[in-house]
């Protein structure tokens, strides 16, 4: 072979065949002592032909190739198909924890468990359903009411006692109401201190009466047709001579003669006028009478208490009827328990 080409085999980096070092002397000596004769008489087995290179080369580029597809095929089915796990997940029970509860059916798909002659890359899933349960409705004992009387209200432990300033005038609110008091009016600074007017107020908040102590007395009267729906003693008050004081709900019509009309007309009656308050029990009379007062003369000067109703809208009720059916209402009983629990002292 041509040296030139030997050489040229001898660096090429996929020759497998390892060369021996060249000896510097020993050339050196064959070319001083001698000429040197070329021949073509090296074996062949020694010196790879291009071919052959050629060959090995995509060899191996094949193999890397596989290699790479193989690995990249066993991540791509390893995200997509995750963890195998041959156990059967639970079936799940469904368990109501009302008292009485509406049955509903929740269906967990299972995989099945039962081997399969031919292998399928498809689970098979079997519907399980649990059936649901209740825990036994407990069993509740049944309160009967109570009954209230809607008459009179009784003093709850709840209910409060107002007293005026002076400590002589007192009453109970019903649960929820509350008072406060304002100057009242007087004649004299002697008598201003003992005047006193309290404003009581419902659970909402609504000024529903009024109870005065210390007032000085005043007033007119006239001639009235009146009607008493319903009336009940005071214990707790006595005008100052010892008359006794009565709760009442009634109705006044004024008897005139309209003005204008001729000497010796006959009197009519006007709208009627509806109030709730305490007064002297002489002064609760039905039929024709006068129209009274409610101021009663007590020890430290005249009081009174009544029902503050909407002097706007007259007559308070369209109709007696009306004012029978209100007496039945809550209302109603709570401002007569006020009015009857007025106490002086």
């Amino acid at each position: 072979m041509d040296p030139i080409k030997n050489q040229i085999s001898a660096i090429d980096p996929l020759t497998v065949d390892p060369i021996a070092e060249p000896n510097g002397e020993e050339a050196l000596h064959r070319i001083l002592s001698g000429s040197t004769v070329f021949s073509d008489s090296h074996p062949v087995a020694a010196v790879a032909s291009l071919d052959q290179r050629r060959r090995r080369k995509a060899q191996i580029a094949g193999g890397l190739l596989l290699a790479a597809a193989a690995v990249t095929a066993g991540v791509l089915v390893a995200a997509n198909l995750g963890s195998v796990n041959t156990a059967p997940a639970p079936a799940v029970t469904v368990t109501s924890t009302e008292a009485t509860p509406t049955p509903s059916v929740s269906v967990t798909p299972t995989p099945s468990a039962t081997p399969s002659a031919t292998p399928s890359a498809t689970p098979t899933a079997t519907a399980t359903a649990a059936a649901p349960t209740s825990p036994p409705a407990p069993t509740v004992p049944v309160v009967a009411p109570t009954p209230v009387s809607t008459t009179t209200l009784p003093h709850a432990s709840l209910s409060r006692t107002f007293t005026f300033p002076d400590g002589h005038l007192s009453f109970t609110l019903p649960v929820g109401w509350s008072a406060y008091t304002e100057q009242g009016p007087y004649l004299s600074e002697e008598t201003k201190a003992a005047s006193q007017g309290a404003t009581i107020l419902d659970s909402a908040g609504t000024k529903v009466a009024m109870v005065g102590s210390g007032f000085y007395g005043d007033g007119t009267a006239g001639e009235v047709t009146r009607t008493v729906y319903d009336r009940a003693a005071v214990p707790g008050l006595r005008d100052i001579s010892g008359n006794p004081v009565e709760f009442g709900f009634a109705a006044n019509q004024a008897r005139y003669v309209p003005y204008g009309a001729p000497e010796g007309s006959a009197k009519v009656l006007g709208d009627m006028y509806y109030f709730m308050d305490v007064r002297l029990a002489s002064e609760l009379q039905s039929g024709e009478t006068d129209s009274g007062t409610n101021l009663i003369r007590m020890p430290n000067g005249f009081m009174n208490g009544y029902v503050l109703f909407d002097f706007d809208k007259q007559p308070t009720f369209a109709t007696p009827e009306a004012a029978k059916a209100w007496m039945g209402t809550t209302q109603y009983a709570q401002l007569k328990s006020l009015l009857l629990s007025l106490s002086y002292k």
